[in-house]
């Protein structure tokens, strides 16, 4: 695993380790059940604190992209599964959402789309 951390970057350094770890499981360069080193190992490598470590590994847990399994440690999650259901689910709370504010299914789908261009950095 090889991780860069560029601090005159925007992204804070947590945000930088989350979406390098991201891509990389993603990319199947990090593979399914492959041990992510501890927390105190990678901030010490890459000269951050614990907590920003820390922190980045919580936004991977909560995304399904790595999973903890107690002292055994921190492990690639399943490719996919856990991120997909936590993405249909943001998906239906957000149809839910817009249709009792009275968007129209067009209007929802254009703001859905800004926000992924946003946030993908896209169009």
């Amino acid at each position: 695993m090889t991780l860069k951390i560029h601090i005159d970057d925007s992204a804070p350094p947590y945000e930088q380790v989350r979406a390098q770890i991201s891509e990389q499981a993603r990319a199947g360069v990090l593979p399914v059940g492959y041990r992510l080193p501890t927390v105190r190992g990678l901030a010490e490598a890459l000269g951050l604190a614990a907590n920003t470590v820390a922190k980045a590994y919580r936004a991977l847990e909560t995304d399904g992209v790595i999973e903890t399994r107690g002292r055994n440690g921190t492990f690639v999650a399943a490719a996919g599964s856990a991120a997909e259901r936590e993405a249909a689910a943001a998906a239906q709370a957000y149809a839910e959402r817009v249709r009792r504010l009275g968007l129209a299914e067009e209007e929802a789908l254009s703001t859905a789309r800004d926000a992924l261009r946003a946030v993908y950095g896209t169009g």
